[in-house]
């Protein structure tokens, strides 16, 4: 999973949710602020390895991350008021649609 993760920079949520929850049985709430940590450190590694050969978009950077990081405490304050089944089920329908954008947009290029 790791490797995954630090060799293309995908898969931290999508691929370590769902690892933790059907192979550890952590609850989808637990899961999602392991999984959140888990990238975190992932992160500081990949990012201490591409900031040395000056591959980053700063710019870009910024971009995503202002509005990833309003998303994310909007999101957590949320989360909680919610039951874990629609958490669960809201996680489930984000896979799928982005995998069949994924699948899409690969067929068509």
């Amino acid at each position: 999973m790791g490797f995954l993760t630090g060799l293309l920079g995908v898969g931290g949520g999508f691929l370590i949710t769902p690892a933790l929850t059907l192979f550890l049985g952590l609850r989808m709430k637990q899961a999602v602020g392991s999984s959140l940590a888990i990238i975190v450190i992932n992160s500081v590694a990949g990012f201490s390895a591409h900031a040395a050969g000056f591959t980053i978009e700063w710019p870009t950077v910024l971009a995503f991350a202002i509005p990833a990081i309003l998303g994310s405490l909007v999101a957590a304050r949320l989360a909680r008021r919610l039951k874990e089944n629609h958490v669960r089920v809201s996680f489930a329908v984000l896979i799928f649609a982005v995998a069949a954008w994924v699948t899409a947009s690969t067929v068509t290029a």
